[in-house]
């Protein structure tokens, strides 16, 4: 190191982390517990430290310094002194190089050594013991930059949940094969922000893309020591900077570019964020930011023995959100990514776990539930919970507050199983087509409480759902130990890819079915990229270190069955957006509409009788018809405080191996049904034909029929009654 040459202020405690305000930077970290705490500039490579200066101010538990020479573009990191005691909680090591929790910029990339260890790795005494070699030429480092932009009239979309269709998506995967995106810019938010991408968003019809986690994160060292990535990203370590993969152009403008151009086009930008633990993991994790600037105050530790963790995520750790300071790093994280990003809403990984009490217990009044709700920024974004975690008690769906929406698996489950084909799953599926109000009709909630989805990034993708019986995850190097054993999936007699064309015939409609199902029930659907072409990950159903062609969508099958299908999506979106039957804004009753003998909703039988309670509870039932009433309008009110009546739909299900002969329902003895879909019907003949009220349909297996209720004196107009 050169001899010090930076002009060193006293400077303010707030705000956290490293601000540039036109003149200098303010330099301010947050550590109850330390001693001491150097700030270690670097040349612009990142390579060299030529400069180590010990903040001196200490306000609040906070260490501060203001530095009138530094310019945004300055890479630093921080070295921390305090009590090196893994038995009292404190695992300082100032021989380490750390990151600061609130840097906007990462800069370089983390190449695993021992160093990065605040122990000697291979010591008897394991994490007891204390390594002193310094770790900052492998370290990964922080970056200060101008976060000024031109937003011009950018505005969020704010589409109303229950008009929302949510697109699961993977930066990186997204644009890695994508033939229409200049080769530089693949796997990056500029490849996302290209016109080829924002124009197919829109063709399809979605309305907002939810990607998985951007946060800056560590690849897994037992990964990279096998060849492979940590794809997903769900190993956070930098809660306020893009994960530096994802920027090209290394600048912050480049997301919030991103985010302008998806804004322009009505399509909304939710955040999958990873709060409840980091990449630090267990006692034997490494040492790269919170356990080496306070570990007693950012993590979760054994109250019978504070060398240990409290994990209920089985990541190794779970941050600490009782501590004042750290609920503030990620409020203040969320707001940062709304008010500087633009971002939309945020699915949580394991919020279940962020709502965790003193004690351990989940707690829909915990303090981060609490200050997310009565706080005017982010109560009104869109906030999702993936509504459990591995703890105990952590099965949380439909414990989250008002205000929240939450990953559905029931809804995936019961899908997935009635579909197969399985037993008892009428009384189920009637709940998850409608909104799941089981789970959700309380406290004021609406039907868009669920996030309805069949396929996740985590599992079968749609095609390998109904193409594989058994997860095929070897490449992921785990002895195929890895992921779900039991996925409700069906092969149609052969597992994996095959040359049948009965067999791929019967997949496509299969998917067809789920496609079906998802985009016209109650409540937000989501889909995940790629299903509405039949990508296929080749049966690996946990796919999270394949950071290769088994992850990334392969647009070339876009082609014959894969545009098709595609277009199948695009008309059930379509559908879905046109009538507001299928996105009510309210739960269906069952009820009478007054001054009418029309209910709402009517579930019928194949006779076109009412289901009763033994229909409900027969075992050997594999279908299901239901009447959706557009007089339910009377129900949805418009902003102006006006019904908003709809067409009337007739929608049959059925999972069973055998055709089923339903009786249209006669609601209106001057009016004929019109079939909408028919799922069996790959080349869309039935679509278009009219039928008589009271004739029966014969509904083929496996397979999902509608009609739309017209007016007889225009089917004239269209093609022939049947």
């Amino acid at each position: 190191m050169v001899a010090r040459r930076t002009r060193v202020w006293p400077g303010e405690p707030y705000p956290l982390g490293a601000s540039w305000d036109g003149r200098g930077v303010n330099f301010a970290l947050f550590s109850a517990h330390a001693e001491k705490v150097e700030l270690c500039l670097f040349d612009k490579a990142g390579e060299r430290e030529v400069e180590r200066i010990a903040l001196p101010e200490y306000t609040d538990e906070i260490w501060h310094a203001y530095l009138p020479d530094i310019r945004p573009g300055q890479v630093y990191g921080y070295r921390v002194h305090g009590p090196y005691e893994p038995g009292n909680g404190h695992r300082f090591n100032h021989h380490k190089l750390l990151l600061d929790p609130y840097a906007k910029a990462l800069h370089g990339e983390l190449t695993w050594h021992d160093s990065h260890f605040g122990y000697r790795v291979g010591d008897p005494k394991g994490d007891l013991s204390f390594d002193t070699r310094d770790n900052a030429r492998y370290m990964l480092k922080c970056r200060v930059v101008d976060t000024a932009f031109t937003w011009g009239d950018d505005r969020t979309p704010a589409t109303p949940w229950h008009e929302s269709i949510i697109y699961e998506l993977h930066v990186r995967g997204f644009t890695m094969l994508h033939s229409d995106v200049s080769r530089p810019l693949r796997g990056t938010f500029a490849g996302m922000s290209s016109p080829a991408v924002v124009s197919y968003l829109r063709e399809l019809g979605v309305t907002a893309i939810e990607l998985l986690p951007i946060h800056g994160f560590v690849d897994d060292r037992a990964l990279v020591e096998k060849g492979l990535r940590n794809y997903w990203g769900y190993n956070s370590i930098a809660f306020f900077a893009p994960h530096p993969r994802y920027v090209g152009t290394h600048d912050l403008g480049e997301f919030k570019t991103m985010v302008q151009v998806l804004h322009d086009a009505g399509i909304e930008v939710i955040l999958d964020v990873v709060y409840n633990h980091t990449a630090e993991g267990q006692e034997h994790g490494p040492t790269l930011c919170f356990r080496g600037i306070d570990n007693a105050s950012y993590y979760r530790l054994a109250s019978e023995n504070r060398r240990y963790y409290q994990d209920f995520t089985g990541c190794g750790n779970s941050l600490n959100l009782h501590h004042s300071r750290v609920l503030q790093l990620v409020t203040d994280s969320l707001r940062y990514w709304v008010q500087e990003m633009h971002v939309d809403g945020f699915r949580f990984d394991l919020a279940t776990t962020l709502a965790r009490v003193e004690h351990g217990g989940f707690d829909s009044h915990s303090g981060f539930l609490d200050v997310i709700q009565q706080d005017p920024v982010l109560s009104g974004v869109k906030l999702i919970s993936e509504p459990w975690d591995i703890g105990e008690g952590g099965y949380r769906l439909g414990g989250f507050p008002p205000g929240w929406a939450e990953w559905n698996d029931r809804y995936r489950d019961t899908a997935r199983r009635f579909w197969r084909g399985d037993e008892r799953q009428i009384p189920e599926l009637g709940s998850r087509l409608t909104g799941s109000s089981d789970l959700f009709n309380r406290r004021g909630r609406r039907p868009w409480g669920s996030i309805n989805f069949v396929t996740a990034h985590d599992g079968f993708t749609l095609n390998d759902l109904v193409s594989y019986e058994q997860k095929h995850n070897g490449a992921n190097l785990e002895d195929n130990r890895d992921g779900h054993n039991e996925n409700f999936s069906l092969n149609f007699g052969v597992e994996g890819p095959t040359r049948d064309a009965k067999i791929r015939r019967l997949r496509l409609q299969q998917m067809r079915n789920f496609l079906t199902t998802l985009l016209l029930s109650q409540g937000v659907p989501m889909l995940v990229a790629g299903d509405e072409f039949a990508r296929t990950q080749q049966g690996n159903n946990n796919a999270y270190c394949q950071d290769n062609e088994v992850s990334w969508l392969d647009w070339s099958r876009i082609d014959g069955d894969g545009k098709r299908l595609q277009a199948f999506v695009a008309k059930l979106i379509a559908i879905r957006r046109e009538h507001i039957v299928f996105r009510r804004y309210r739960f269906f009753h069952g009820r009478t509409i007054p001054g009418t003998d029309i209910k709402d909703i009517t579930w019928l039988k194949p006779d076109g009788k009412e289901l009763t309670e033994r229909d409900w509870t027969n075992p050997q039932a594999k279908s299901l018809g239901f009447l959706l009433s557009g007089e339910a309008g009377e129900y949805h009110l418009t902003p102006a405080g006006e019904p908003e009546p709809d067409d009337t739909f007739f929608a049959i299900m059925n999972a069973a191996d055998r055709a089923v002969s339903y009786v249209l329902p006669a609601p209106n003895a001057s009016m004929d049904w019109e079939c909408v879909i028919d799922t069996a019907d790959s080349d869309g003949e039935c679509e278009g034909l009219r039928f008589a009220a009271k004739r029966a349909y014969e509904v083929r297996s496996r397979s999902f029929v509608m009609f739309v209720l017209v007016e007889r004196e225009k089917a004239d107009n269209g093609r022939a009654r049947a």
